[in-house]
C-alpha cells in the first residue's frame, strides 16, 4: 500500500473534468477527488457554476444586511427553529467541546421551495437583494454538492446516482456568515472567530471567503493554511459522509483563526453551503467500508438522528 500523502496544500480541480462527458478526464476526477478525501478531506472545485456577478451581490447583500442595526437584525430570529432559518445572533453557537462561544452572526437559507413539514425561509424584507441573491447560490452550489456526490458515489464504487434521491429535498442550509470586528483588548481569552471543528454535513461547499484565515488540521498534527483563488469553491469531507464510510473519507478538523492584531478591527464574511440529506438517510457504515483492517468504528443512525445530536451540542437546540 502506498504511504500516504501529506498535503502542503489543498488539490484544485476541475469540476467540468467530471460533467464533461469524456470518460477519461471523468475517471480521472473520482480518482482524485476520492484520493484527496481520503488523505486530507479538503479539495479546491473551479467551473462549479457560480459567476463572479452572482458572488459578488451575494457578498454586497450580506454585508449591507449585517451593517444594519441588531434591532432590525433580530426581527428575522427564529429560535423556535433551533437556527436552522433567519438570522442567529452573536455569542449563540459554541464548537462542539468548547466553553466560549465563537466571534461569529450569520443568517441561514435552506430549501427555496420546502416540502413536507420543512420550514419555510425566513427573508428580510428591507434587503430583497440578499434574499434573492441567497437563494440563487443556493440552487447553484445544491447542483454542484450532487454532482460532487454523484463523483464520491463512483468513486466508492456505488452507482452514481447513489445519493440522487437521499439529497433531493435534502436538509442543505445556505450560512451567511459575519466574522464582526474585534477588539484585541477586550476579546475574552480563548474565544476565535470560529474553534476547530467538524462539519456535521455530507460535503460542504464553501466560496472564497473574503479574508484569509481558515486552516485545515493535517493528519500529523500540522495545521495548514487554505486560501482559495477568487474563481474556486473549497469542498470538504463532513462527518456524515465520514460515518457512512467508515472514516475511509475523512472528515477534517478546520478553524477560523483571529487575525493578526492590527487587522482584527475589520470584518470578515464567509458563505459556506452544508449539503445535507434528508433527515431519513440511513448513515449505517457501507459494509464496503469494513474490513479487518477497518472495523466498523460509528453507530447506526439516520441523518436526522444525528443533526440533533450534533444542534444539542452546539447549543442551537435544547
Amino acid at each position: 500500500m502506498a504511504a500516504e500523502e501529506l498535503y502542503n496544500e489543498i488539490p484544485s480541480l476541475d469540476l467540468s473534468d467530471f460533467t464533461s462527458g469524456d470518460f477519461e478526464r471523468k475517471a480521472r476526477f473520482v480518482e482524485d477527488l476520492g484520493r484527496a478525501f481520503n488523505q486530507i478531506g479538503f479539495v479546491a472545485i473551479r467551473n462549479h457554476g457560480l459567476t463572479n456577478e452572482l458572488t459578488k451581490k451575494l457578498y454586497d447583500s450580506a454585508q449591507s444586511f449585517f451593517s444594519s442595526p441588531d434591532s432590525l437584525k433580530q426581527k428575522y430570529e427564529r429560535p423556535d427553529l433551533n437556527g436552522q432559518r433567519g438570522y442567529i445572533g452573536k455569542g449563540k453557537e459554541t464548537a462542539k467541546g468548547f466553553k466560549v462561544a465563537d466571534l461569529k452572526e450569520f443568517y441561514h437559507i435552506g430549501q427555496p421551495e420546502p416540502v413536507g413539514n420543512m420550514p419555510a425561509n425566513v427573508l428580510p424584507d428591507e434587503f430583497p437583494e440578499f434574499s434573492e441573491a441567497t437563494q440563487t447560490a443556493y440552487r447553484t452550489l445544491e447542483d454542484a454538492g450532487k454532482q460532487l456526490l454523484r463523483a464520491i458515489a463512483l468513486y466508492l464504487e456505488l452507482p452514481e446516482n447513489y445519493f440522487d434521491d437521499k439529497v433531493q429535498n435534502g436538509d442543505s442550509i445556505l450560512r451567511a456568515l459575519h466574522y464582526f470586528p474585534l477588539d484585541p483588548d477586550k476579546t475574552p481569552d480563548g474565544a476565535v472567530r470560529a474553534a476547530p471543528h467538524g462539519d456535521i454535513n455530507l460535503i460542504t461547499l464553501l466560496m472564497g471567503a473574503s479574508a484569509d484565515g481558515l486552516e485545515v488540521l493535517r493528519r500529523d498534527g500540522k495545521w495548514i493554511s487554505i486560501t482559495a483563488l477568487p474563481d474556486q469553491v473549497v469542498v470538504n469531507v463532513g462527518d456524515m459522509l465520514d460515518r457512512l464510510t467508515n472514516h475511509k473519507l475523512k472528515s477534517t478538523i478546520h478553524q477560523v483563526v483571529n487575525p493578526p492584531r492590527e487587522k482584527m478591527n475589520q470584518s470578515r464574511y464567509s458563505i459556506p453551503f452544508f449539503m445535507h440529506p434528508r433527515a431519513d438517510m440511513d448513515l449505517t457504515s457501507l459494509e464496503s467500508c469494513i474490513d479487518a483492517q477497518h472495523p466498523k468504528i460509528y453507530v447506526d443512525m439516520t441523518a436526522g438522528e444525528f443533526l440533533d445530536e450534533r444542534l444539542m451540542e452546539l447549543g442551537l437546540k435544547k
